[in-house]
């Protein structure tokens, strides 16, 4: 005759099923305090998981703090003009933009007045210069000293670099009198910087915060005076 096989863990295993209650055996009593004891423990692991979570971000979002570095590479920019030569443009980095500095000869100066019908915004109506520019009749030099032109060298139609193209006609057609052209998608700006009707871009060239520390050095980055840099922005950089 054979033997019913003995369940694994002999009689201990056996006495302990048989001493656990069926949940058809628990009291109302019972099952209200499973459910509670559950509740507790599901809010504690997400209590303990957000704690968790939280520390390991900490580290990512301290490194969306700007460094050093970047706060230093926003400070002003001093530049020398004094070896600027006529019609020569030269280029410094200020927060991570080219900004050129343009001597402009008289015949370049020249040109401008002349330009109203061929632009967008002749008399820079949008903010795209700072405060401290000259107002009224001077206001198409958009700089300071008519001579020296401050410029941040990004098109304000995606953001390319443009081109310095001093010559009058050649590639760009005989009506072309010199200034900027973006090689990307085809915008002029005159030599203030001032866009040209039919250019995708639809604002002049913006014009950094500066001012004259001396008669041969411009700051780049601060308007000076009683003004602040912070208080002010183009409308497209």
């Amino acid at each position: 005759m054979s033997k019913t096989p003995k369940a694994p863990g002999g009689k201990i295993a056996a006495d302990a099923r048989a001493s656990a209650p069926h949940a058809s055996d628990a009291t109302p009593e019972d099952r209200a305090f499973d459910r509670s004891r559950r509740r507790f423990l599901i809010t504690a692991t997400s209590v303990v998981g957000a704690v968790g979570v939280a520390s390991a971000a900490a580290p990512f979002i301290g490194s969306m703090n700007p460094s050093r570095k970047a706060v230093a590479n926003a400070q002003p920019v001093d530049v020398d003009i004094s070896k600027i030569r006529p019609a020569e443009l030269i280029t410094v980095i200020w927060r991570h933009k080219p900004v050129w500095v343009l001597r402009r000869t008289p015949h370049q100066l020249e040109i401008l007045p002349s330009m109203d019908s061929e632009l967008k915004d002749p008399h820079n109506r949008q903010a795209q210069q700072p405060p401290n520019m000259p107002q009224g009749v001077y206001a198409y030099w958009r700089s300071i000293k008519k001579e020296y032109l401050v410029l941040v060298g990004i098109c304000t139609h995606l953001g390319c670099i443009p081109d310095y193209v001093p010559q009058p006609g050649g590639s760009l057609g005989p009506q072309w009198k010199g200034g900027f052209h973006c090689p990307c998608h085809g915008s002029m700006y005159d030599f203030a910087g001032r866009v040209l009707i039919g250019s995708p871009a639809p604002l002049n060239l913006p014009v950094p915060p500066y001012h004259y520390l001396s008669d041969t050095v411009i700051r780049v980055g601060s308007i000076g005076g009683a003004h602040k840099e912070e208080s002010w922005a183009p409308e497209i950089w």
